[in-house]
C-alpha cells in the first residue's frame, strides 16, 4: 500500500521526536497505546485484537481517516478495554504516549520510517510492532519486540515482552537514533563520505596537467 500525503505530519514539533517528554514509569493502569490516522493501512483492528490477546486494555489516538474502515472495523472493536479518544494535540498525546506499558505499531505496507515509534521510544515506551520496513532498523532487544507481519498471535506475545523492557533504555534508544540533531550529523558525515572519492579523482587529473609559471625557465 502506498503512503498518503496525511502520512507526513503537519506540526512541525514532530519532526523533533525527541521532544516527547520521557516518562520513567507506565500508568498503572497498564494500557497499551494506538495512535495514528485511523485508515485500512495502519492495520488498527490487528492492534485491537491483539491487545485483547495479551490481556490489556488499548487506548487509540488519532483521526478517523476513512469512516468506512473505522465504522467496518473499528467501530464494532470498540467497548470498555479499548476506547479511541480522539484527536489529540501535542502535549496531550505526549502524555498518553508516555503512559502507556508498550505502543502497538501495525504497518499493512513497507514504511521507509517510522516516526511513531521514534516518538514512542523518546517517551519511554517500548514497542511492539510489525516487523516491516524500517522498525526492524529502528528498534533493538533493549527497546522493542518485533512480531510476523499481520499476524495478531504473534503481536499479542510481542506485546507481552515489550512491557517488561526498561523504559530508560527505550529513551536511550531514541537518543541515539531518532535526535534531530544526531541525525543531520549523520547525514553530514555519509555526505562527506561520498563525495570523498570524487575529491581525489578530481586531485588526480589536476596532476595530470601540471601548472607552469609565466617566465619559468
Amino acid at each position: 500500500m502506498e503512503p498518503r500525503d496525511a502520512d507526513r505530519p503537519d506540526d512541525p514539533e514532530r519532526y523533533r521526536p525527541c521532544e516527547f517528554p520521557f516518562q520513567p514509569a507506565a500508568s498503572p493502569d497498564r494500557y497499551l497505546v494506538w495512535y495514528g490516522r485511523i485508515v485500512a493501512e495502519k492495520g488498527l483492528h490487528l492492534a485491537i485484537d491483539a491487545a485483547r490477546l495479551a490481556g490489556y486494555p488499548l487506548r487509540i489516538a488519532g483521526p478517523i481517516s476513512d469512516p468506512d474502515y473505522y465504522a467496518a472495523e473499528i467501530l464494532p472493536r470498540l467497548g470498555a478495554d479499548v476506547t479511541h479518544v480522539g484527536h489529540l494535540e501535542h502535549a496531550a498525546l505526549g502524555a498518553l504516549v508516555g503512559g502507556a506499558s508498550a505502543f502497538l505499531c501495525t504497518p499493512r505496507w513497507e514504511e521507509p520510517f517510522g516516526l511513531v515509534v521514534a516518538e514512542a521510544l523518546a517517551s519511554g515506551t517500548p514497542v511492539a510492532a510489525f516487523a516491516r520496513g524500517a522498525i526492524p532498523a529502528l528498534l533493538d532487544e533493549s527497546c522493542g519486540t518485533l512480531a510476523r507481519a499481520d499476524d495478531v498471535a504473534s503481536l499479542a506475545d510481542a506485546a507481552r515482552r515489550a512491557v517488561l523492557l526498561d523504559r530508560r533504555a527505550c529513551r536511550l534508544r531514541a537518543e541515539a537514533i531518532c535526535d534531530a540533531d544526531v541525525m543531520i550529523d549523520r547525514y553530514e558525515d555519509l555526505y562527506e563520505e561520498m563525495i570523498q572519492p570524487t575529491r581525489h579523482a578530481a586531485r588526480g587529473r589536476a596532476s595530470d596537467y601540471p601548472i607552469t609559471l609565466a617566465g619559468a625557465a
